[in-house]
């Protein structure tokens, strides 16, 4: 029971809505009229990638 509680802290999906947004502006700068905005839209969504992967398995450790 431990783990669905944990499991269903709000913390979590807080988290998982901050990485959203953080790959969306990732998604959004690709269309960007600035220098190297590929590479820095490209860095962020592998960022927002890496965290959502870490919220993603802290629920369900």
């Amino acid at each position: 029971m431990q783990s669905m509680e944990n499991a269903n802290k709000e913390g979590h999906y807080k988290f998982l809505i901050l990485t959203i947004i953080i790959g969306l502006v990732g998604c959004y700068l690709r269309f960007a009229e600035f220098p190297h905005a590929t590479l820095v839209s490209n860095l962020i969504l592998l960022f927002a990638s890496i965290i959502a992967l870490r919220a993603v398995f802290k629920i369900l450790d």
